[in-house]
């Protein structure tokens, strides 16, 4: 996604992130951070589990970090051992797809291997496309070695994973696909730098005033857009729901916008009138366990060791007489869902290293992509939580589950597109969109909503640098390649030649960068490169 234009900031008052990685996740993030490098100040730390852990309290001792970047069980790892928050690079499962699609191309016979959870969609792929994979989880390294060398006796040629895993794999003979894609990893920087400025936010200013200023909930009832009956039945669900102070459950697949509907209930709602009724969301998966407890209830002065003097209220404070938003509830730890079946109860909190109950009257809403109940089963979220969590429920439908609504949301969603780039839309736009209807409804879209605006920019700069070209069918796929295969796998189907829009390919690279107005997402796209490339052609001159 193109991140919003950022003001210049001086070399102090940057956010400092750490990225955490070894093998050839460290090579991906080491690229990805020259992107950055105007934005925050950032290091690698090449370094895995206790060396990492190490490393970094030594360091925290007397330097400041804002947040930490790592992947995988390397990630898991340091999320629960680390005060500072700890953002875990995710591969998308578009990532996913095209791992198994380049894996198909080496073996028919695939393996998968993945750390603590299997991923139960794999198996409705596997089925649909003919594929043969094997899936293995794992706990430690030993684990993960003993898995590969099962798969490698079982006739697997090929293994998906992370860098541990296709380090290992290759060390067995086999051939390894990386599961990471550059797209994952900055996805994972956009979070830390949003985390970072967040937290400096707050310390520069004082809880309440960073509330005040950046927690509002901007979306409403309109921004739930489409005509379908399943849209419609979601407005009328928000709202009915908003009337109500009864906590809401919202499930639905990654993009799909569920912080967007909880917005919508609280804009709906008389929680949010008058001045003093903020909207905060947190990510409770984006949080080490020590850090999101302190995070939601507070802590007391001297509560723990690097305890913010005076203490500080938590966000079940500064939501109070507002709505508090419970993203990823599903990765909560268990002694925290504890602390917050507690705090529901109760309708009090007690702060971290503190006694004193203090009244708060919240609306929580809380989202999940993942099936609790199944988490439920397996231990790891507590049955009577979700209840309490869920006396109302919303499930969003997934965007292929609503077809009819997608030509209209792409055209409304290349307008925006369109004109943040300063370029108007073309005056046959809405009979083209008509014409690329039938391939836009038979795709499957596995990153919904997300993905269709992620679409949506991507042709834009295209159109934005050729304003004569008509949106056909053949330019969509050209740009789009995806868009070919009803699935989403886009490696099982290369974009033709003749399709790909036009690039100013013997242009230099500073002339394409002055063509779009020095934005360089918008000339590096045009080109065919990625930013790391067009940066690196630029200092080249």
């Amino acid at each position: 996604m193109r991140r919003p234009p950022q003001p210049p900031l001086d070399h102090r008052d940057k956010p400092i992130i750490w990225t955490v990685s070894v093998s050839r996740l460290f090579d991906l993030f080491r690229d990805i951070t020259l992107e950055y490098d105007d934005l925050a100040t950032i290091e690698p730390i090449n370094l895995g589990f206790d060396d990492a852990v190490r490393h970094i309290r030594e360091r925290m001792a007397t330097e400041r970090c804002d947040a930490v970047i790592a992947a995988g069980s390397n990630g898991a790892y340091l999320k629960g051992r680390l005060s500072v928050p700890v953002i875990i690079a995710k591969a998308s499962g578009y990532d996913v797809m095209q791992a198994l699609a380049r894996a198909r191309r080496i073996s028919p016979q695939i393996g998968v291997v993945t750390y603590q959870d299997p991923m139960p969609e794999l198996a409705e792929f596997a089925a649909t496309f003919g594929f043969q994979i094997a899936q293995r989880t794992y706990a430690t390294e030993e684990d993960a070695r003993a898995q590969i060398n099962e798969l490698k006796a079982a006739g697997v040629k090929a293994v998906v994973g992370a860098g541990l895993v296709t380090d290992l794999a290759e060390e067995a003979g086999l051939a390894a696909v990386f599961v990471y894609s550059a797209t994952a990893i900055r996805r994972a920087f956009d979070d830390a730098l949003e985390l970072a400025r967040l937290t400096q936010i707050e310390s520069n200013r004082g809880r309440r005033a960073a509330v005040a200023d950046t927690l509002r909930a901007r979306h409403g009832l309109h921004d739930l857009r489409g005509e379908s009956e399943a849209m419609e039945a979601l407005r009328q669900s928000v709202v009915l729901y908003a009337r109500s102070p009864a906590t809401v459950l919202i499930q639905g697949e990654t993009g799909s916008g569920k912080e967007l509907v909880a917005q919508a209930i609280h804009r709906e709602s008389p929680r949010s009138l008058g001045a003093n009724r903020p909207f905060i969301a947190i990510n409770c998966g984006a949080i080490a366990e020590s850090l999101l407890e302190s995070e939601l209830f507070g802590h007391e002065d001297g509560a723990f060791t690097g305890a913010r003097r005076g203490g500080h209220a938590g966000l079940f404070e500064a939501a109070n007489h507002g709505t508090l938003f419970l993203d990823e509830i599903g990765e909560m730890p268990l002694a925290l869902q504890t602390r917050l079946l507690r705090v529901l109860e109760e309708r009090e909190v007690v702060r971290v290293g503190g006694t004193r109950p203090i009244a708060i009257h919240v609306r929580i809403i809380s989202a999940t992509h993942c099936d609790l109940e199944q988490r439920i089963r397996e231990g790891r979220f507590r049955a009577d939580l979700f209840y309490r969590l869920a006396v109302l429920r919303l499930h969003l439908p997934a965007l292929r589950e609503r077809a009819s609504d997608i030509p209209g949301l792409a055209e409304w969603t290349l307008k925006n597109a369109l004109a943040a780039l300063g370029a108007r839309p073309h005056p046959n736009l809405h009979a083209e969109i008509q014409a690329c209807a039938p391939l836009l409804r038979r795709y499957d879209w596995p990153g919904n909503v997300r993905e269709l605006r992620n679409l949506a920019e991507r042709l834009a700069l295209f159109l934005a640098a050729e304003p004569l070209q008509a949106l056909t069918p053949a330019f969509v796929l050209g740009v789009a390649p995806e868009l070919g295969n009803a699935t989403g796998t886009a490696a099982l189907l290369p974009a033709p030649a003749a399709a790909i829009a036009p690039r100013l390919e013997d242009d230099s690279a500073s002339a394409v960068l002055a063509r779009f107005g020095g934005r360089r997402d918008a000339a590096a796209h045009y080109l065919g490169i990625s930013r790391t490339t067009l940066w690196r052609r630029l200092r080249a001159g």
